[in-house]
């Protein structure tokens, strides 16, 4: 079975602690479920996420977070076969204090929109390569 990676960013709508918790615990459950890891790089203007597994699973996965509505301008960076997984360990990885991706004044600069693909692969490189275990979430 080939493995496949989508990357997607989207910004939050309604974002508080309560709502960020919601998506965490869902996407934990369900994954598990579909055999998809992940991670997701999260702060009240910029959702930045991760998925890996089959790809028919990932892709409904995407899917349904297209019409859910704590998403909005959901946008695809990555979308490919992988021959392995970088998040294996986690059912979803959460960075909540992420600093180190764009800020704020870049994002209002259509930041998101002009990156290329290796630029959003590489947060995610960078993320792997600072988790230290799976406790680390």
């Amino acid at each position: 079975m080939s493995l496949y990676r989508i990357i997607y960013s989207s910004r939050p709508f309604g974002y508080d602690s309560s709502m960020l918790n919601g998506i965490l615990m869902q996407a934990r459950r369900a994954n598990a479920r579909d055999d998809i890891t992940g991670a997701l790089i999260c702060r009240e203007d910029v959702f930045l996420q991760l998925l890996e597994g089959p790809e028919d699973k990932v892709k409904q996965t995407v899917e349904r977070i297209k019409r859910d509505d704590r998403h909005i301008e959901v946008r695809m960076h990555v979308e490919k076969e992988v021959p392995e997984r970088m998040f294996g360990e986690w059912a979803m990885l959460h960075d909540p204090a992420v600093s180190w991706i764009w800020t704020q004044a870049e994002i209002d600069d259509d930041a998101v929109e002009r990156a290329p693909a290796a630029e959003v692969e590489g947060f995610f490189i960078r993320l792997r390569d600072q988790a230290d275990a799976p406790d680390a979430v």
